[in-house]
């Protein structure tokens, strides 16, 4: 059952809402969350879909926020709201609500949504395009305990993670790292056959795919090695290769369904690692609410190790007088933080060394010409 409202208000949307689900014998509400969707009107049919398949494993409401931008000023300042109600058999297992926002009130959607969420039940939000760079923050991520960005639709996907990092709170989530929950499950079991160390770790796939890179900081992360970066046609991620002191361990998909599993010693085997739906990646990631750790760790580990790279790129080109600050590199694990070693006592004495001058040459009025000729010596020995 479908009901169209037109320039209506939540109290009435929620009239029609119980209205409609009289009509069609469901007089109880059976959903165990709210998930509102903010997308476009160009993404909103997929992005509606994939929720309608989520919701057979996952009953919910689900509102679906399109914002609606007039090309006419006069008419970006008159508020209106549209609204469709759907219950039944288009709404999948649960309930539909899709809200169409028009002039002010568009700054304002967090209060169209608040009356139309269940009570007593978690909510997520899930932005299918445009995401805010600090979706706790945003209007709507405050009502919500679940917060699904996706990095991939970004036009910029590698600052868009560096933005996601700084901004992180519990919570927080993004289909970019869904994607990778079959390649690190298989990397985890694999490693499980094996007794050895790993020592090099090598991600191929896309160049500008966010779920390679973060395939790439979290084995860095949980395994403490160097991990190298390098590109192909893809589709996405297409393979991993690991050096160990047992042998390689290689896990390549090249066609993006069908991956090949090899570990020295052992014969090649077959994994299915098909890419998923978004309606695959929602539905996993509405099974668990709680904060993802594993996520965080990876994601900020990763930014780190940018800022990193950028402070040791800045140290080598700074004037001497300015290498005495300490490098962000000396915090860094293996081959990074020997290399900042290595290069911070020829930075460094050149700015000792002139600061020991200038505190000479303010000292030296002061004192008395016996304490000079005393003092000279041994400021000659601690130079040497």
């Amino acid at each position: 059952m479908k009901i169209d409202l037109t320039d209506t208000t939540s109290s009435k949307i929620n009239k029609a809402l119980v209205k409609a689900r009289r009509a069609v014998g469901t007089p109880a509400v059976g959903m165990v969350l709210t998930l509102v969707i903010v997308t476009d009107e160009e993404n909103a049919y997929d992005a509606l879909k994939a929720a309608n398949e989520a919701s057979r494993e996952h009953p919910s409401r689900t509102l679906v926020v399109i914002k609606r931008v007039s090309r006419s000023p006069r008419d970006r300042t008159k508020s209106r709201l549209d609204a469709e109600v759907r219950v039944g058999v288009e709404a999948g297992t649960g309930e539909t609500i899709v809200l169409r926002l028009y002039g002010e009130i568009i700054d304002h959607a967090q209060s169209v949504v608040l009356p139309l969420l269940l009570p007593d039940a978690p909510t997520v939000v899930w932005w299918a395009v445009d995401a805010p760079l600090d979706a706790a923050k945003d209007p709507l991520g405050a009502l919500a305990q679940r917060r699904v960005t996706d990095t991939y639709a970004a036009e910029e996907p590698i600052q868009e993670l560096e933005a996601r990092a700084k901004s992180y709170a519990p919570g927080d989530t993004d289909l970019s790292w869904t994607r990778i929950t079959p390649w690190r499950s298989m990397l985890a079991a694999a490693l499980d056959q094996v007794v050895c160390d790993v020592t090099r770790v090598e991600v191929e796939g896309e160049e500008f795919n966010p779920s390679c890179e973060l395939l790439a900081m979290w084995l860095a992360d949980r395994l403490d090695v160097p991990v190298a970066r390098s590109y192909s046609s893809g589709p996405g991620l297409t393979g991993v290769r690991m050096e160990s002191t047992c042998g390689p361990i290689v896990l390549d998909r090249a066609d993006g369904i069908l991956a090949t599993l090899s570990i020295e010693g052992q014969p090649d085997r077959s994994v299915a690692l098909k890419r998923r739906e978004t309606s695959e990646l929602i539905a996993e990631e509405l099974r668990r609410l709680d904060p993802d750790d594993t996520y965080e760790a990876a994601l900020r580990f990763g930014v780190d190790r940018l800022a990193e790279s950028a402070g040791r790129a800045a140290s080598e080109t700074s004037a001497p007088s300015e290498a005495s600050a300490p490098s962000p590199a000396e915090d860094a694990p293996g081959p990074v933080k020997k290399a900042a070693a290595k290069k911070a006592p020829a930075k460094q004495e050149p700015a000792k060394k002139a600061a020991a001058k200038k505190t000479a040459a303010k000292k030296a009025p002061v004192k008395a010409p016996a304490k000079k000729a005393a003092t000279a010596p041994v400021k000659k020995a601690a130079a040497k």
